[in-house]
């Protein structure tokens, strides 16, 4: 049985997520917080293994109340605002749900939290993502948040990550492209190779010049991209 804390300073958002767990019977809602100072003391009487918490809330947020506790739970981050996702990333919260969230969504969360406990924290940290969200890219020179279903592909290089996107320049973010295996949706996105990630919903065609060649054409990557023999294959075997 997982017990579980609410920190959220609206009501609404509180009574969604206790709506939301009673579907999921392994987990127990032993407390609610409206803030962060209730949360903190929420925390340390009832030492939960997970903690579903808002971000944006009165007098400060909830990277603040994690900053003060000695020992963290599993943390589920469930907020409106999508900016967080990295800073998400860096306190290894376990997911990152945007509100509105969906019974699906949630389910998904729900799912990596009892992996992660029965794993023994074998799993890669970091939020997972459905394709009903967004997600947040930092590079040194900018951040931007875009929705995962303009993403068509995603390309290893050494430990950084060249990410497609349908309508913009490309970037180079500092994170391996195993990272985002573990994340990203499947489907759509399935990894092609040790080199590759693709999004099946965004694949135009493919033009194959041999039984061991052949390249992907898809939304905003006009040029393709190369698969060899293995790949074809494992995509065949997705998409029949």
């Amino acid at each position: 049985m997982q017990r579980v804390v609410i920190i959220d300073d609206e009501a609404l958002a509180r009574k969604g997520l206790r709506r939301l767990l009673e579907l999921h019977p392994s987990f127990e809602v032993v407390g609610e917080a409206d803030g962060v100072e209730s949360g903190l003391a929420m925390i340390r009487r009832e030492k939960p293994d997970t903690v579903f918490l808002d971000i944006e809330m009165p007098g400060a947020t909830g990277f603040d109340l994690l900053s003060r506790l000695d020992s963290v739970p599993k943390v589920v981050i469930v907020t409106a605002h999508a900016e967080h996702a990295m800073h998400a990333f860096d306190i290894q919260a376990l997911d990152y749900l945007l509100k509105p969230v969906t019974p699906a969504r949630f389910a998904q969360a729900v799912r990596r939290v009892e992996i992660h406990n029965a794993a023994s924290g074998a799993l890669p940290v970091g939020p997972s993502y459905s394709t009903e969200d967004r997600i947040c890219l930092r590079t040194t020179q900018k951040t931007i948040v875009t929705p995962i279903s303009s993403i068509p592909a995603l390309q290893a290089d050494g430990d950084f990550t060249r990410i497609y996107f349908k309508d913009s320049p490309q970037l180079m973010i500092c994170h391996p492209l195993g990272d985002y295996e573990a994340t990203l949706p499947s489907p759509p996105f399935l990894r092609l190779d040790r080199s590759r990630i693709v999004n099946l919903d965004m694949i135009l065609r493919i033009d194959r010049s041999s039984r061991d060649e052949a390249r992907l054409i898809m939304e905003g990557i006009p040029e393709g991209i190369p698969i060899g023999r293995t790949a074809q294959q494992r995509l065949k075997s997705h998409l029949s």
